[in-house]
């Protein structure tokens, strides 16, 4: 399993915006960009899947921007990843069909790992990363 850069400019993304949470302002893309160090159209393209599945709140115009729709408790690491379409499976033939599954001696390590992968990431919310003095 490999986190791409879709999944880690996510978390990204939205660990800043909870950091600005308590501001109760939009942030711009350009300002994400900027601190972020991510490509703005890039940024773009991952705002897009954010904002479909209903993490954010959006506004145009000027003072437009980007923040979330709710409290940083109410956002599991794991359904971020999940949204931009991380695939956290340590190997393929946990979902997959596989005719050798049924007498694998591996499969209940992999499916074990899985498991654990998907327990941790989703016991940790965004607000498990706000930064201190915030």
């Amino acid at each position: 399993m490999k986190i791409s850069s879709k999944g880690t400019y996510a978390l990204l993304i939205m660990t800043y915006l909870a950091n600005h949470y308590n501001e109760n302002r939009y942030i711009s893309l350009k300002e994400i960009s900027e601190n972020e160090n991510i490509s703005y159209k890039y940024l773009e393209k991952i705002m897009i899947t954010l904002n479909k599945n209903n993490f954010l709140d959006v506004a145009r115009g000027n003072n437009g921007g980007y923040k979330l729709k709710s409290s940083p408790n109410n956002y599991k690491v794991l359904d971020i990843l999940k949204t931009v379409d991380e695939n956290l499976l340590p190997v393929k033939c946990i979902e997959e069909e596989c005719d050798k599954k049924d007498n694998c001696s591996t499969i209940k390590l992999w499916s074990g790992l899985y498991d654990e992968i998907n327990s941790y990431l989703g016991s940790k919310t965004l607000a498990d990363y706000i930064k201190e003095g915030k």
